[in-house]
């Protein structure tokens, strides 16, 4: 069993910054991709950025040059570092892992989400 625990959504206002953490636990043998995706009301979930075990990183276009995303892999935990926010990056902020399990056995699992709410 493989468990993501988002933290550290809420509101700010435009201009502001935020700070996500997607916390990885579990049966963990090792931890590949991570990443953050975000949905907002009746929208599609969106890939906001993604970071490999290497530390490679792509970036939505939207997001780039604003938001870091990083990753502690002692700790199993991905960061999104959100500067410059806008009231349209308002949305529910998923995390994903892809997990080993076993040696051979890789899985992605996702977190249940934060909120992140920015006004103008």
């Amino acid at each position: 069993q493989v468990q993501l625990v988002e933290s550290g959504g809420g509101l700010v206002q435009a201009g502001g910054s935020l700070r996500l953490s997607c916390a990885v636990s579990g049966s963990i043998f090792g931890i590949d991709g991570m990443g953050w995706h975000r949905q907002a009301p009746g929208k599609q979930r969106e890939l906001v950025a993604r970071i490999g075990s290497g530390g490679t990183t792509n970036y939505a276009d939207s997001v780039k040059g604003r938001f870091t995303i990083s990753r502690d892999n002692a700790k199993n935990t991905v960061y999104l570092q959100m500067n410059s926010l806008k009231p349209e990056d308002t949305a529910v902020y998923y995390c994903d892992a892809d997990v080993y399990n076993t040696y051979v056995n890789l899985r992605n699992y996702w977190g249940q989400g934060t909120q992140v709410t920015v006004s103008s």
